[in-house]
């Protein structure tokens, strides 16, 4: 195996990935590695590190943005923030325990790269909504900027919401600012056991479409002889909290008795929602998208062929576990969504693509992003192939 290269700059980046489009060579970018297993094991590609590219350049905890480089880890920019009492709002995950990475390895830039957002996507936003700028490589071999360092940035097309989730198949980032936001003083999880997924499904729309303000719903299936688990966050100050969480539990008292977990317990829970730990055993692992209105539909449809399902963002998002016959995807298609292959054996990831666009009018608009960002086709072309 070839050595990998090591940029320590944009600019020796822009002459790597020059050198790539004259030799009309792939690269395959990589950051702290936790998503590298997503998508086809053998790609055909020179292998480039960013590994000097990181640090944070620059942090105004008053102004709520931070700027850094996109091979800072994840955990190092979480736990700047929260020495200043501020998050990243979107509620980024590490992947890297979904292949038994013994350590955090995620990147801030891998993780805007992947779109990746938590339970709290569905009050706060995705990654996307967050990137206030960002300075980059095309695949063109050209180093260009967009977006700026301060919230209200309206100048020109956005481009921060193309990059983010394009998985470095446009651009390679090499310096990203981030809008952050002060952390809640206080989040509370109510939980009903029990619940079936139709029914959970109900119980998190009635939460996130009361006036209560819920700041993440998730569905957690019967685990090792426990029962289902239906949760729903409340955040802010202590006595909005406390008032919230009162209404809601009288709002939703038709789906059962409710009881407020306890830090450890509400800890494990979203930290199970996030990692998918009840599903750790399973052949295949799937990240489904649908509205939530079809969530039941396509949980009980994968049941059918022994699939199981974790509900997140109240149902628009599903982690599905499933042998590795089970035709995950259509599934999402027959529910109007679409579904990515996360982990499978290396037979099948090589069979069947990660990632495939929910519909033709999306894949054309994806391939003409890439034809303008990429027209040499050498940013990790194999990948989702």
């Amino acid at each position: 195996m070839a050595t990998p290269l090591r940029p320590n700059c944009a600019e020796d980046l822009r002459d790597l990935v020059a050198d790539a489009v004259r030799d009309a060579r792939a690269i395959e970018v990589v950051g702290g590695g936790s998503k590298r297993a997503i998508g086809k094991p053998h790609r055909q590609a020179s292998l480039v590190e960013l590994g000097d590219l990181t640090g944070v350049i620059d942090y105004a905890p008053s102004e709520l943005v931070l700027t850094a480089r996109p091979a800072t880890p994840l955990a190092e920019i979480e736990s700047l923030l929260a020495r200043n009492g501020q998050m990243l709002a979107f509620e980024p995950w590490e992947h890297g325990c979904l292949f038994a990475a013994a350590t955090p390895i995620a990147t801030i830039g891998g993780i805007v790269a992947a779109g990746v957002a938590g339970p709290r996507r569905v009050s706060a936003g995705g990654a996307r909504d967050h990137l206030l700028g960002f300075e980059a490589v095309s695949g063109r071999g050209e180093i260009f900027r967009a977006g700026g360092k301060v919230v209200k940035n309206v100048a020109g097309f956005d481009l921060s919401k193309a990059i983010a989730g394009s998985w470095g198949q446009l651009a390679i980032m090499t310096e990203l600012t981030l809008k952050v936001l002060p952390r809640p003083k206080c989040a509370v999880t109510l939980a009903f056991e029990g619940l079936d997924i139709e029914r959970a499904v109900r119980a998190m729309a009635a939460g996130m479409g009361s006036r209560n303000a819920v700041a993440a719903a998730a569905h957690c299936p019967p685990t090792g002889g426990r029962p289902s688990l239906t949760a729903l966050r409340l955040e802010g100050f202590a006595e909005s909290v406390a008032a919230r969480l009162a209404a809601l539990i009288d709002e939703l008292a038709d789906f059962g008795a409710a009881r407020e977990l306890t830090p450890d317990e509400a800890a494990d829970f979203w930290r199970s929602v996030t990692t998918a730990a009840p599903l750790a055993g399973t052949e295949t692992l799937w990240r489904a998208q649908v509205a939530p209105s079809r969530a039941a539909a396509l949980a009980q449809s994968v049941a059918d062929e022994d699939g199981r399902c974790l509900i997140d963002w109240a149902g628009a998002a599903l982690w599905i576990g499933a042998p590795a016959a089970c035709d995950v995807r259509s599934a999402a298609l027959a529910a109007q969504g679409h579904a990515m292959l996360v982990r499978a054996p290396g037979e099948l990831r090589t069979r069947i693509p990660a990632r495939k666009a929910g519909s033709p009018a999306l894949g054309a608009l994806e391939a003409r992003l890439r034809q303008a960002f990429d027209p040499a086709g050498i940013l990790d072309p194999h990948r989702f192939s």
